[in-house]
């Protein structure tokens, strides 16, 4: 799913209120019958996979603060692109060569002149790893206390319909897909 979630920050209050409990538990069960790659845009690569409940110690102390974002874009199991978002509306884009670069992806948000660091770094060497088993995928990164935690792999950043600055970086970004492996 995606934004699929509920933060319970006291477990113990949280089971003694049946009403509460009840509605998550309702809502959770519809959640593990939905069939994701109908309800969410046709993103086929859902299909036939198992739906689970995770439950996993919740890392932020305030959940009302953005934090900061990279978005690795991997092609061909290679890391090419690196964006790191900061709350949200600000940005900066890096190639592989840890050269930053224009706003390929058409964002409304501001580039911002930030040097590259090490977290770009680690979460470099970290994509790689991840993504040595794809083709194409996106492998999102949270920054927190100064510290880097893995967030998801995505396959279709955006359900596929994000715009890129023009037709020259949508060409050049679709080259970098082998598609004589897929």
């Amino acid at each position: 799913g995606c934004k699929w979630q509920y933060i319970i920050k006291d477990k113990e209050a949280f089971l003694q209120n049946k009403r509460l409990f009840d509605i998550v538990k309702r809502n959770m069960t519809g959640w593990l019958e939905q069939e994701y790659y109908i309800f969410n845009n046709f993103e086929l690569q859902y299909k036939g996979i198992n739906s689970k409940i995770l439950i996993e110690p919740l890392i932020r102390d305030n959940i009302n603060n953005d934090c900061e974002q990279i978005q690795v874009y991997c092609f061909n199991k290679e890391p090419k692109y690196f964006v790191k978002l900061y709350g949200g509306k600000k940005f900066n884009i890096w190639d592989e060569n840890l050269k930053e670069t224009c706003n390929i992806f058409d964002f409304e948000e501001t580039m911002l002149e930030i040097e590259i660091d090490e977290l770009i770094s680690q979460s470099f060497d970290l994509s790689k790893k991840l993504a040595k088993e794809f083709n194409f995928v996106r492998v999102d990164w949270m920054i927190y206390h100064n510290k880097i935690f893995f967030e998801e792999l995505t396959f279709t950043p955006y359900s596929g319909f994000h715009r890129f600055k023009n037709k020259i970086h949508n060409y050049y970004l679709g080259k970098l897909i082998n598609i004589e492996s897929v």
